[in-house]
């Protein structure tokens, strides 16, 4: 039978209710001075309740950055910028300011005492120690990195209040080492060996007053974001409405002439990023708030560049000055696709206390009214039917301000409320099992996900195309009764109970279950 309707089964109203806080998608190259800074840019980030099996008790936080990395991007592939400070932030009593940040600084290196790899070039009587330009001249693995040429290692500074911290390393070590990125199969062998490589990266770290210790690790991942990019930025070029099972099947699984899920719909299925993920015992980040908590992460820049007329590899630039915040990500998307164009290097440098200047795109959100213009004609052909205007009319639109900027009261919401945008958690809800997880999150009668949190196989993409078209203004099952909560009415939103979609399947068997939870990055040379 075909589904005309979209079937949100959550077991409170409340519960229900969350979905509205999170209307997008991910974050890749989001906002115009971003794109001209790459090693800066946060893709996504994910937090949510550890569900690694014997890690009930914690909280894992994952920010990705650089996006859209090709894996045969040699020949130096994917550094972080020594100059920037990348953090993760954690608000844990409702104020929209960090009551922790994991902030981490990076330093490159070269072997041989920053000589580098030389080689000895000419013949006897006449050689030269040369360089090389490679990164590494030779095999990697778990046993041996004498081969490689540049090495990256960074620290992480736990600043709470007015006190900070500098983490070390379970190892006895100053500071932390990020593997090298995965270039290819003559290095590492296969995949197995350089997961093996990688994990070695993994550290346990002591917090100060913490009993039990974090873990920490940074390192090219297999990006885990799943989207139909090129088509959708291409003005919405398909059919959004959920398909057939294959096309033109005709099996009444969906709607003949809606895009069929399939994985060659994903645009990012070739590509990687670079990920900094942290694992924190749940006591330790909720303070004396009610165990819920806020999060984002931010990458910032010391406010003057001087580059280096005679630059060498120590010294390519000068930098110096306060530093300031150039990129910003806590719930996906929202700079992409809600903030307007002339605000969002705006909002990346903004701090969530001050959102309340950012309003006027949730109450009368322009995406919607875009959406209509894209596809109006296709879905009316789709759907069989002949409506004007698909946008909802509902303003403003509190189905999406009710929970957009303050969490759900009993959900999701701090003990003070300050409204401001954060991806926020109730860590009180116990995390699933991944073969357990649905996809669609609090949508699929799942509290554990999306939005309460989000983790790594949330398709938050199909859950952002439905309720921003208004599936809270139709009836939903609440305790197995049929309830409109009261936001808007059916009438409000003509088409918010249609299963829209961009084609691109995800959920969380298509991950790992254990931290830091994304895939073994892709080889940049597979042979």
């Amino acid at each position: 039978m075909k589904r005309s309707i979209l079937c949100l089964a959550v077991t409170s109203a409340l519960g229900a209710a969350v979905m509205v806080a999170d209307v997008q998608a991910s974050s890749h190259r989001e906002a115009p001075s971003i794109t001209r800074s790459p090693t800066v840019d946060a893709t996504d980030f994910y937090v949510f309740n550890s569900y690694e099996s014997g890690r009930e008790g914690y909280v894992t936080l994952i920010a990705n950055y650089i996006p859209l990395q090709d894996a045969y991007g040699g020949p130096n592939y994917f550094a972080l910028d020594p100059a920037a400070v990348y953090s993760i932030h954690i608000d844990n009593d409702g104020d929209a300011m960090p009551n922790m940040s994991f902030n981490f600084r990076f330093s490159q290196s070269l072997a041989n005492e920053g000589n580098g790899v030389q080689l000895a070039i000419g013949p006897e009587g006449n050689q030269r120690m040369v360089g090389v330009p490679l990164k590494n001249v030779g095999g990697i693995s778990s046993d041996s990195s004498a081969a490689l040429n540049f090495i990256e290692n960074y620290t992480v500074e736990l600043a709470s209040g007015s006190s900070s911290s500098m983490l070390m390393p379970d190892d006895g070590t100053m500071q932390f080492t990020k593997p090298y990125d995965y270039v290819g199969n003559k290095t590492f062998s296969n995949s197995a060996a350089y997961q093996a490589y990688a994990d070695q990266y993994v550290y346990d770290v002591a917090l100060p007053g913490c009993d039990a210790p974090a873990r920490i690790f940074v390192g090219q991942r297999k990006d885990p974001f799943v989207v139909n990019l090129g088509e959708t930025f291409d003005l919405v070029n398909y059919v959004p409405v959920e398909g057939d099972s294959a096309p033109g099947a005709g099996d009444g699984a969906g709607f003949p002439g809606g895009i069929t899920q399939s994985s060659a719909n994903d645009d990012l299925v070739d590509k990687n990023v670079t990920s900094l993920a942290v694992e924190v015992p749940t006591a330790c980040i909720t303070g004396s708030g009610n165990g819920v908590v806020g999060a984002w992460t931010t990458a910032s820049l010391p406010q003057a560049r001087i580059l280096n007329p005679n630059a060498t590899f120590d010294r390519p630039d000068v930098n110096g000055g306060a530093l300031v915040q150039v990129s910003r990500l806590s719930n996906p998307l929202v700079n992409e696709l809600v903030i307007g164009l002339a605000d969002k290097d705006k909002f990346n440098s903004s701090k969530p206390a001050a959102d309340g200047q950012f309003a006027d795109y949730v109450t009368h959100p322009s995406l919607p009214a875009l959406l209509n213009i894209l596809f109006r004609d296709a879905v009316n052909s789709t759907l069989g039917t002949n409506i004007d205007d698909l946008a909802p009319s509902n303003f403003p639109r509190l189905d999406l301000v009710n929970v957009f900027l303050t969490g759900v009261e009993g959900v999701n919401q701090l003990a003070t409320v300050t409204p401001s945008e954060m991806l926020r958690l109730n860590t009180a809800i116990p995390a699933k099992p991944a073969a357990m997880q649905s996809a669609f999150g609090v949508a699929g009668d799942d509290l554990a996900g999306f939005p309460n949190g989000r983790r790594p196989g949330d398709d938050v993409v199909d859950i952002a195309l439905r309720v921003v078209m208004g599936a809270l203004c139709h009836d939903i099952p609440v305790n197995g009764t049929p309830t409109n909560l009261g936001y808007c009415m059916p009438e409000d939103a003509p088409v918010g109970n249609v299963p829209f979609t961009d084609g691109a399947p995800l959920n969380a068997t298509m991950l790992n279950s254990s931290f830091p939870y994304l895939l073994t990055p892709l080889a940049g040379s597979p042979n």
